[in-house]
């Protein structure tokens, strides 16, 4: 079972992004403070779950943590200010959204700007490593998965209900074939360099 946080005795925040790769809509980010008895031995980094445990552990998380937020930057956000930066807003936002103010932050990834004035610590693959990470790590995934089979209805020839927005070659040759939609992302490479737009 992983760790369940860093810091013990204070309340501790994890947080995730999902959708930093994608070629199309947001990215989302999660924040979330788990009780100090927490345990489970399926939590894992949303990576390496199916899709059913994803949504199974979602349920539990958001019923058993202290507190949960979700958030997210919209494609607009990210053209203007880089995807990193985007997905750091979307923690804040998130963390932004505790009903309980964290003491301590542990941030998956190499990059964190200081949020306020709580002390936070990046973790290189931390959501495989604890708890409040994987369980934002689930929040901001099936969030975004929900949001991106909305869009799919509207958007269908994208694959978005398979590909979620990622860069598959379904999702590449549409765009080749029908342009972009108001949802993709124009600052990333939306072509493989043997494609162009008609």
């Amino acid at each position: 079972m992983l760790e369940l946080c860093y810091k013990k005795g204070i309340p501790e925040a994890g947080c995730d992004e999902a959708g930093r790769g994608c070629l199309a809509g947001p990215v989302y980010a999660a924040a979330v403070i788990l009780p100090p008895d927490f345990k489970n031995t399926l939590l894992n980094d949303s990576k390496q779950l199916s899709e059913k445990n994803r949504y199974q552990l979602r349920e539990i998380i958001e019923r058993e943590a202290l507190t949960w937020a979700v958030a997210s930057c919209s494609p607009e956000e990210i053209d203007q200010i880089n995807i990193l930066n985007a997905s750091i807003l979307s923690m804040h936002r998130a963390i932004e959204k505790l009903n309980i103010l964290p003491e301590h932050l542990i941030i998956d990834g190499n990059r964190f700007k200081r949020y306020k004035e709580i002390p936070h610590l990046c973790v290189v693959k931390g959501d495989g490593k604890y708890l409040s990470i994987a369980a934002a790590s689930i929040l901001a995934k099936t969030y975004r998965d929900d949001y991106m089979l909305k869009l799919h209805r509207d958007f269908p020839d994208y694959a978005w209900e398979r590909n979620k927005g990622y860069p598959t070659k379904a999702h590449r040759a549409a765009i080749a074939e029908k342009g972009i939609t108001p949802h993709h992302r124009k600052s990333f490479q939306l072509l493989d360099r043997q494609m162009k737009l008609f």
